[in-house]
């Protein structure tokens, strides 16, 4: 069963680099909000996210909660 992303929903970004900053911009351009999740603070993709999580990529409690609240603003 697939499932469509409609614009409003949250998408949430592992990584926070240059790529994921235009992939933010666009996508936030098409209505959508962005969540980013990097081990690093004040990154180029949470400059321009709605929510920036700074936590270790190998902390994967933190990792499922931020799945579960990007599953959550988009439901």
């Amino acid at each position: 069963m697939s499932r469509v992303v409609l614009p409003g929903a949250t998408i949430g970004v592992l990584g926070s680099g240059q790529l994921g900053r235009m992939f933010a911009i666009a996508a936030r351009r098409m209505g959508y909000r962005v969540h980013t999740y990097s081990p690093d603070n004040d990154t180029p993709t949470g400059q321009v996210s709605d929510v920036e999580v700074q936590a270790e990529y190998s902390d994967l409690d933190r990792v499922r909660e931020f799945a579960r609240i990007c599953e959550r603003c988009h439901v």
